[in-house]
């Protein structure tokens, strides 16, 4: 392992990128520099890394020159732009957009679930979507123990999963609202659609554009993701699996309503339990009858994906429910980020620039 990595966080002003910086200050990842990359809009800023100010400068082609790792979260079109500069001047990148996820030869990573894959990267490794990325973690646990045939899931996702501008104008709302002035709403569902909700005291059935099958971006994300991070073929029918995807007035952390079929009709709640209790990744809150279950406002600013409320389908044996919630600007973006860095500093799979 070298002493230290050079480190550019691409998209550091950001919601994610924010965050990045704090989580790769808090990990085991020996850092010898860090460099602050964003828009010129963003350049000049100043952020904290480990108690040094940091300024941010203005992302170029140049920018990557002697970087070992970037780790990005500035929209795909960034990530299509810059990252494969950056894989050629030597780095290897981690990126939290939607650019290279369904890239055949990019790998889409949820450690707890397949870092195994990490040895395959070509430079460019992706993070998955935020609602995928908690529920691989809840269920990948129960697959490997028991057995997952079938997964439908509700997603109540939080208003910052639209980046800093939704939670700002959430917040904006919730104050129009309570003081009985008009709501404007320019952000949700979707910044660039023709028509826009409120969000605040609200619930909006679409998150991303529509597609031709009804169903939306996101949930297509969930379904796909999945197969490729379990089944290695983001086309793969062994699991089957469908989405609806929901934004809530919730700041932060995502919830889901998760179903499942493991395929085992003699499968028992007990031994559900018993498959997430010690999983990585996984903190289990499954006492109803003492009101013991996973809440967004208690997952903010945490790590771990919480999971509660697991209860067998009374019609349909070895079927089971389960509530699922995880901060989505940390497990569902920056730390599981960072935590695939780590896996690769400590796998020996970055390779400074000659």
């Amino acid at each position: 392992m070298q002493e230290g990595f050079t480190v550019a966080i691409l998209g550091a002003t950001g919601a994610v990128g924010t965050r990045m910086v704090q989580q790769l200050a808090q990990s085991t990842i020996p850092v010898k520099t860090v460099k602050l990359l964003a828009s010129a809009r963003s350049a000049g800023k100043l952020l904290s890394f480990k108690g040094r100010a940091l300024r941010v400068a203005a992302t170029t082609a140049e920018s990557f020159a002697g970087i070992d790792l970037v780790l990005a979260s500035a929209g795909s079109t960034v990530s299509q732009r810059f990252l494969p500069i950056a894989v050629e001047q030597g780095a290897v990148c981690v990126d939290n957009t939607s650019a290279f996820r369904m890239d055949p030869t990019v790998p889409l990573v949820v450690p707890e679930v397949n870092k195994e894959i990490l040895r395959q990267h070509h430079g460019i490794i992706a993070n998955p979507n935020c609602s995928t990325i908690q529920m691989m973690v809840a269920l990948n646990p129960i697959r490997r123990a028991i057995g997952l045939k079938q997964i439908i899931v509700s997603t109540y996702q939080a208003a910052s999963g639209a980046g800093q501008s939704g939670l700002d104008e959430f917040y904006q709302e919730a104050r129009d609202y309570l003081d009985e002035q008009p709501m404007t709403a320019e952000i949700f569902p979707i910044k660039g659609d023709h028509q826009h909700y409120p969000l605040a005291f609200n619930l909006l059935p679409q998150i991303d554009i529509l597609e031709d099958n009804l169903y939306s971006h996101e949930e297509w994300k969930m379904i796909h993701e999945t197969k490729k991070i379990m089944l290695g073929d983001m086309n793969a029918s062994d699991i089957k699996v469908t989405a609806t995807c929901v934004r809530v007035p919730v700041p932060f952390s995502h919830g889901e309503s998760i179903w499942i079929d493991t395929g085992k009709p003699d499968a028992t709640v007990d031994q559900v339990r018993q498959a997430l209790a010690n999983a990585p990744g996984v903190v289990l809150q499954d006492d109803p009858r003492h009101q013991l279950y996973p809440q967004p406002l208690n997952a903010t600013g945490t790590r771990e994906t919480y999971v509660g409320r697991i209860r067998p389908d009374l019609e349909n044996p070895g079927a089971f429910n389960l509530w699922v919630v995880a901060d989505n600007l940390l497990k569902g973006a920056a730390w599981n980020t960072v935590q695939v860095a780590e896996c690769l500093v400590t796998d020996g799979l970055v390779h400074a620039p000659a």
